[in-house]
């Protein structure tokens, strides 16, 4: 058995015995954790949590579910351009300028 089939073994152990909503906590919180080494990677220094639930919030539950999926396999190109193209959304600019990031203004 592989390492990363060994790191997905509780995900889909919790996943098959979990409600909806565990589930969906569950892919939030592994997206988050790649979100953050993203926006991390991407702006040092940076206090990236408020960025990051921003972009959480304002992520699909496909997008999340994308996301989460690099928590296991590690972030790639794909996943960082989708992480990017949520951040420019609107909605998620607006809520970072909320926050108090007006970094990126």
């Amino acid at each position: 058995m592989s390492k990363q089939s060994l790191l997905a073994l509780p995900f889909l152990l919790v996943a098959c015995t979990s409600t909806p909503d565990t589930a969906d906590t569950l892919a939030r919180e592994a997206a988050k954790s790649v979100v953050s080494g993203v926006v991390a990677t991407r702006f040092p220094g940076l206090d990236v949590a408020p960025v990051t639930d921003c972009i959480i919030d304002n992520a699909s539950s496909s997008e999340i579910l994308t996301i989460a999926r690099a928590a296991l396999t590690g972030p790639d190109a794909r996943t960082t351009e989708t992480i990017v193209a949520i951040a420019q959304r609107p909605e998620t600019v607006r809520c970072i300028a909320q926050n108090g990031f007006d970094v990126f203004l």
